[in-house]
């Protein structure tokens, strides 16, 4: 193995939510310096093109629920590992924050494994970007002392103990990659009595121009939203504060069929 001063490094970067200006002034500074960049789907393309040098090499890995193109974690790890023992500054670009539901543990491990230097940029998380631009604030006075971070993509990650707890907690709840179990999410609550003054937002492609956000009591979930489609990125808010959208809201709905990221397309 080659010795520590003969490698690179790599510097994982948050892109944040969408919006391109809500990259750090700190993560645009390595992004100036990168040789490679691994980058996630998420990343606004904008980011690309304005801070990452034309000579630096460029790797989508990105992945995307369900779609098999998807570049498996093992590969990424590989990668980061593969170019920084050629001594690189390796840049890995993930969408939002990049110890929010990003997978960071895995590819942490392989750089220590191999004893690669790194450093951790923080960013804004989906969570913070949505509810910003949705005017939500995710607690607030008299609605929410206290905020969860939770993820439905499987139905059997949440015991029905825990629904129970969901359901009567006063925190707000932000569930991330849970669109497709939508309808298994609101079932849960329903039938574990939540209060009808807490409500559900929708929010897809948050803090992009694609941006749009539906709202409904979840009683009334069946009849105005059951079995939509939602565009990805979706993130789904639950609370008494969604109520404050209506009042606070500053950025009207976008209402056109778009995607601000590409999805992942499976002849990659």
């Amino acid at each position: 193995m080659a010795n520590n001063q003969n490698k690179g490094k790599v510097i994982f970067i948050s892109a944040g939510s969408g919006d391109p200006e809500l990259i750090t002034v700190k993560a645009t500074r390595f992004l100036k310096q990168a040789e490679v960049v691994l980058t996630d789907r998420l990343v606004s393309a904008d980011i690309l093109s304005q801070y990452v040098p034309s000579a630096a090499q460029v790797i989508q890995v990105g992945k995307q629920y369900n779609k098999e193109a998807s570049v498996s974690q093992g590969s990424i790890n590989e990668l980061l590992v593969k170019y920084a023992l050629e001594g690189k500054l390796v840049v890995r670009l993930k969408g939002g924050d990049v110890s929010i539901f990003s997978n960071i543990l895995d590819e942490l491990q392989s750089l220590v494994d191999n004893e690669i230097p790194y450093e951790i940029i923080p960013g804004i998380t989906a969570a913070l970007g949505a509810a910003a631009y949705a005017g939500i604030p995710l607690t607030a006075r008299d609605h929410a002392t206290s905020v969860r971070f939770l993820t439905y993509y499987k139905t059997d990650i949440v015991t029905d103990e825990y629904w129970k707890e969901l359901a009567n907690t006063k925190d707000t709840l932000v569930f991330y990659m849970s669109s497709s179990t939508l309808d298994k999410v609101v079932e849960k609550l329903i039938s574990n009595n939540i209060d009808a003054s807490k409500l559900l937002a929708i929010i897809e492609q948050a803090t992009t121009p694609m941006q749009n956000i539906r709202v409904a009591s979840l009683y009334e979930y069946k009849e105005k939203l059951q079995g939509k489609l939602f565009a990805s990125p979706t993130l789904v808010i639950i609370g008494k504060v969604v109520a404050l959208h209506q009042k606070f809201a500053w950025l009207q709905n976008n209402e056109a069929d778009q995607n601000y990221f590409n999805p992942i397309s499976e002849n990659i």
